[in-house]
């Protein structure tokens, strides 16, 4: 693999000029594998950013060498890898911490127009935090897809608070032969409920992934935990919750499933069942392993389907 490397050597005065620089290479996403010298994978993008840093280092009375590289021995690019993921891992982590914190204020106060707008505010912070570690993580790491499916869960509860009226209930009759539509890059709350609409709803719906958080849907089309859609969080409960009490609300069963959902989409640990924690971490092992939405559904589906025989063959719950 081609590497670049900056070797550097900045002047001691200005005292700032080296914290300066620091965080410039932090910036563009470059790692450190040895003092004043600073690595990252080979592209025309990385060759202008490493540059215009080089030339502010010369620029200032330092010396600065940039250079094409490979790893021969001392280091594996697997290892330099690692770093690079280490490092993404820990920006992601860092934005998750501060995203879950917006939440705990989020429920644990008496929701108003003011801790609403803060939270929104915040949200969109932390978005922003997202899209820049997003473009310098060359080695995607699991967390990115985890971060982004719970900025997506949380910008759907807070676009959709108790102030909001529901989203009007389209007719059962209605629902045979839709497409189903919802945001790419599934989590928790939409792959459970993509797997109760094919398993209670439509055995042959179909879906359409998409980017954007609103969409017009065309002819037979429904939208399911998203901006505006025909079946998305309603006041505290999430989409899952929504659709199992809309056509199942007496099975046992998924009311067992719904609490679990709900606590791992809304994050409040409303009903603590002992089963949460394991199925959350099933989930997060989905969406580290599967890029595939469809594919994550059929995995989740898999664990629902057990949890359901579970729950409904269990005369004590």
């Amino acid at each position: 693999m081609n590497w670049l490397l900056l070797i550097h050597q900045i002047p001691s005065k200005p005292t700032y000029f080296r914290a300066k620089i620091w965080r410039r290479l932090q910036q563009v996403g470059a790692v450190a594998i040895k003092p004043a010298v600073y690595v990252m994978p080979d592209s025309e993008q990385t060759h202008e950013d490493l540059s215009w840093v080089a030339k502010e280092i010369v620029e200032s009375g330092g010396e600065a060498v940039l250079l094409n590289a490979a790893f021969l021995e001392g280091l594996t690019d697997e290892q330099v890898i690692g770093l690079f993921q280490n490092a993404r891992r820990t920006d992601y982590e860092k934005i998750l911490k501060e995203a879950s914190k917006v939440m705990d204020s989020y429920h644990g106060q008496e929701e108003s127009d003011v801790l609403l707008s803060e939270c929104k505010a915040a949200l969109s912070k932390l978005k922003k935090s997202f899209a820049t570690t997003s473009n310098i993580d060359f080695f995607p790491v699991a967390e990115q897809s985890q971060l982004e499916a719970f900025l997506a869960d949380m910008e759907t509860i807070l676009l959709h608070s108790k102030g909001n009226d529901p989203v009007p209930i389209v007719s059962v009759n209605d629902l045979s032969g839709n497409t189903w539509i919802t945001k790419r890059n599934v989590y928790v709350d939409r792959m459970a409920s993509a797997w109760f609409i094919r398993r209670f709803i439509d055995s042959d719906a179909r879906f359409k992934f998409i980017e954007a958080s609103r969409y017009q849907p065309s002819g037979k089309e429904l939208r399911f935990d998203m901006l505006e859609a025909e079946y998305t969080h309603q006041g505290d409960c999430c989409t899952f919750e929504v659709l199992v009490q809309t056509f199942c609300a007496t099975d046992k069963g998924l009311l067992q499933i719904a609490k679990i959902i709900h606590d791992i989409d809304l994050k409040d640990d409303t009903f603590n069942l002992p089963e949460t924690a394991g199925v959350h971490a099933l989930f997060d092992s989905i969406v580290a392993t599967q890029d595939d939405d469809l594919q994550r559904i059929e995995q989740a589906g898999t664990i629902l389907d057990g949890l359901l025989v579970n729950f409904s063959n269990n005369k004590k719950r």
